[in-house]
């Protein structure tokens, strides 16, 4: 577990301020960010899936799920615009940091057999995690006021972050492969990493659409 974890943190410590960089940015900087894991996303999801449908349907919606990741950066001028992305992002990051953390501490029950790593305590952990962070963020950069609406928004994409990595782990357990691709050490392909944010992104932004 030690050595794993080790590797995780290394590469999550040259991953995030990496790509933090490009999103504060913006512009040209975060388009083509997006851009690189687009396809690099599309790659390993062509190398994994070989059935022709759910090929095609896949390469829809990370199409999709890219669109709506842009469009949630981008739809306003102000710097709230950039605050509630942010938050999205750190509460998909929070809630598999916390999921695995509590997973592999607690152990416990298996949650499903599609990825039989995944505990009853992970999932906890995922929901615990993104709320503390969130609640210490808001409370010392006073960046949103912590109320009841926000909690339930932190929780909802925590559930939809969890239930999307379920999803992946889904497709990769079909393909009889452990992870999406060898780019990142500890944690396999761009689809390992962001396997919550791509379903997060789009339900959110369908959602800011309709209320």
């Amino acid at each position: 577990m030690m050595k794993d974890l080790l590797s995780r943190s290394i590469s999550a410590l040259i991953i995030l301020p990496f790509s933090l960089f490009f999103i504060l940015k913006g512009g040209y900087f975060f388009i083509s960010f997006l851009i690189i894991c687009l396809t690099l996303s599309l790659i390993e999801w062509n190398n994994m899936i070989k059935n022709k449908t759910l090929n095609i349907l896949g390469n829809l919606f990370i199409f999709f799920s890219f669109f709506s990741t842009y469009q949630i950066r981008f739809n306003s001028e102000n710097d709230q615009n950039l605050i509630f992305f942010l938050m999205i992002l750190l509460v998909c990051v929070s809630t598999d940091i916390g999921g695995y953390c509590f997973g592999k501490i607690f152990k416990g029950p298996k949650l499903t057999k599609i990825s039989p790593n995944k505990t009853y305590a992970g999932v906890v952990g995922g929901f615990l995690s993104s709320f503390i962070l969130i609640y210490l963020i808001s409370i010392y950069l006073e960046f949103y006021k912590f109320n009841l609406e926000l909690i339930s928004y932190i929780l909802f994409i925590s559930l939809i972050s969890q239930i999307g990595d379920l999803i992946v782990s889904y497709f990769k357990r079909l393909s009889n492969i452990k992870d999406t691709g060898k780019l990142i050490p500890g944690h396999g392909g761009i689809l390992d990493r962001i396997d919550g944010m791509i379903f997060v992104f789009p339900i959110i932004y369908i959602f800011e659409l309709l209320f």
